[in-house]
């Protein structure tokens, strides 16, 4: 690899990578159903999909439950800062999916493309959750904001690993085509030339000379 792809790399690398100032996570809290999509979405594009699923469900409990009416004891700020953290925790998980995906050269576009076709409107979402703050807003606000900010670079990170995997396979693609191209080519002289052999080896057993016209 050069060292402007090299550079590129490392700059995806990084961008994917999880944030060292980030609050620590310790992982999302998964039900049965959802560690069973998990270990049955081993495809690099299908896992990603899997974790977009989840970061909906996340972000669509948060807006149910901020326009519930508070009642009673209960801390709804804490529980929706709650929600945030796991959607914080998934999108980690997203991050070191895409990353290792990446490093190992798998292909992973149909679920970059989910990605950047569904993480847009997750980012407005939260983005309008922040615009028009309710009374628990200072409950959950640092974890609204982190999660804003964590998406982004998802974003961005899938948007140039997508760019970078089009090129790359779409170039694989064509030296599949040009190698099976070569290999048929092969296959044809190879056949042209048995069928000489095939052709000489009789004329010899009829004790012909090579060319020798069966006219006398």
């Amino acid at each position: 690899m050069s060292l402007k792809g090299r550079t590129a790399a490392l700059a995806l690398v990084l961008l994917l990578a999880p944030n060292p100032w980030l609050r620590a996570q310790t992982g999302a809290t998964l039900s049965e159903a959802e560690e069973t999509r998990v270990r049955e979405a081993q495809d690099p594009g299908e896992r990603i999909v899997v974790y977009l699923d989840f970061l909906q469900a996340r972000l669509d409990r948060f807006e149910a439950y901020r326009k519930k009416p508070a009642s009673g004891p209960y801390d709804y700020g804490a529980y929706l800062d709650d929600v945030l953290l796991e959607y914080l925790a998934l999108n980690d998980e997203l991050k070191n999916w895409i990353q290792y995906q990446y490093r190992e050269n798998r292909d992973m576009r149909r679920g970059l493309r989910a990605l950047l076709e569904r993480g847009p409107q997750q980012l407005v979402a939260l983005r309008q959750i922040q615009q028009s703050p309710d009374a628990h807003a200072p409950r959950y606000a640092d974890s609204l904001r982190d999660s804003i900010d964590q998406l982004s670079d998802t974003l961005d990170g899938a948007t140039r690993a997508l760019a970078d995997q089009e090129k790359k396979f779409a170039q694989m693609k064509l030296d599949e085509k040009a190698e099976l191209k070569m290999a048929k080519e092969r296959a044809k002289e190879e056949a042209k030339r048995t069928k000489q052999e095939k052709k000489l080896r009789k004329q010899l057993g009829k004790g012909k000379v090579p060319g020798e016209s069966d006219e006398k």
